[in-house]
């Protein structure tokens, strides 16, 4: 049986303040929670303040992106080992807006995910396809391209040490989200290409779904037999909200 994950990734969010908020609204409403991993992913310079704030509680610490190198001369990166110092559980490789807005290829968002794992830390893998994308039919085709670029940099066994989100590009930020059946759709479709090359693999690893979850419709997605859970955007900024969501993860 696969346990629930619901991660939020605040992007580039927040001020002290702000998330020492909202970091209490979430831990004072844990206990409401009955089966769900929670995960929150804050910018990098708040690490620190989080993993101090979430002492004592069941909230797991993620990080929003991690460097495919170990050490050296790259300025601005950030390696898995940094992220160990910080207790870092998870981290999240291949966002969409690391893909588009940042020029991230499919290999070297296969390289942060071996990286990721090599130090013990579960990566979120992010595949999923823009509004034109499926506008031609070619999203199977697409998440196949991202997630074969990882399978083949690590194995396909790999993917249960970590978490892979569905993110229908064209769902984020937008207003617009699949329908619990289009998302169930596409989940189902990644793990039957697990399953064809390793059906244990398929069984156990969790795949959320990515796009624009908010507390109205995340009962209807997460009752899909394939949805593990989300990985939440703009919802995760409020606690209340993203409690609730966190909620519906049965």
């Amino acid at each position: 049986m696969r346990q629930p994950l619901v991660a939020g990734n605040w992007k580039m969010n927040g001020s002290a303040e702000s998330i020492e908020r909202l970091l209490d609204g979430i831990k004072g409403s844990l206990d409401t929670v009955e089966k769900a991993e929670v995960v929150v992913c804050p910018p990098f310079v708040y690490l620190s303040d989080v993993r101090r704030q979430l002492t004592g509680s069941s909230v797991a610490l993620g990080a929003q992106n991690v460097s495919e190198h170990p050490s050296g001369a790259y300025t601005g990166e950030i390696a898995a080992s940094m992220l160990l110092d910080f207790q870092c559980r998870y981290v999240i490789v291949g966002h969409s807006e690391r893909r588009s807005l940042f020029g991230e290829s499919d290999s070297q968002v296969a390289a942060k995910f071996a990286a990721a794992r090599a130090a013990g830390i579960r990566p979120i893998l992010c595949v999923g396809e823009v509004l034109e994308e499926r506008e031609q039919g070619i999203t199977e085709k697409v998440v196949v391209r991202q997630l074969d670029a990882v399978i083949e940099e690590v194995g396909v066994e790999a993917l249960a040490d970590g978490v892979i989100a569905y993110e229908p590009v064209w769902a984020i930020g937008t207003g617009k989200t699949a329908s619990p059946e289009q998302a169930q759709e596409v989940h189902a479709f990644i793990r039957g290409r697990i399953a064809e090359r390793s059906a244990d693999t398929a069984g156990q690893v969790r795949i959320l779904y990515g796009g624009s979850v908010k507390a109205a419709n995340a009962e209807a997605l997460f009752a899909m037999p394939d949805i593990d859970g989300g990985l939440i955007g703009g919802a995760s900024l409020d606690a209340e909200e993203f409690i609730s969501i966190c909620r519906a993860a049965v």
